[in-house]
């Protein structure tokens, strides 16, 4: 049985995944959004593997902790890289409360620069030296 709190948060998720995917940062089934359980700060509410972004509910969000592991439930897939990333950020910061990975056709664009973020404008300069890099694997 979920407490009235994780119930809040696993809807408000779920309308982050959905709202994502109505403004188009999403890339099929290739990015995740994590958020810490408030009374469980070491468990994660995350999407199961192979759902597409507007198809996700709060009934649908699995729950891992900080190795992985699926917490409650019926084991589903859950993407590898999605709990690779997710459980980093969450336990290097344990302020944290929602991660996103999105894909956005400018994040792209950017991960192709062998430089990255180049700091050319006003703009660019808002995020300039903040931005984090992650090396390719494959």
């Amino acid at each position: 049985m979920t407490s009235s709190t994780e119930t809040a948060m696993r809807q408000e998720l779920a309308a982050a995944y959905r709202l994502i995917a109505h403004f188009g940062m999403d890339d099929l089934i290739h990015t995740h959004i994590s958020a810490r359980l408030p009374e469980e700060p070491n468990h994660l509410l995350i999407n199961r593997y192979g759902d597409l972004f507007g198809e996700v509910t709060a009934d649908s969000l699995a729950v891992i902790d900080h190795q992985g592991r699926q917490m409650r439930g019926t084991q589903v897939p859950i993407n590898t890289a999605g709990i690779v990333i997710h459980t980093a950020v969450h336990s290097a910061r344990p302020d944290a409360i929602c991660v996103m990975h999105t894909h956005t056709a400018a994040g792209v664009a950017v991960s192709c620069l062998e430089e990255g973020l180049l700091p050319l404008n006003q703009t660019a300069l808002l995020f300039y030296g903040r931005v984090g890099y992650h090396a390719f694997e494959g």
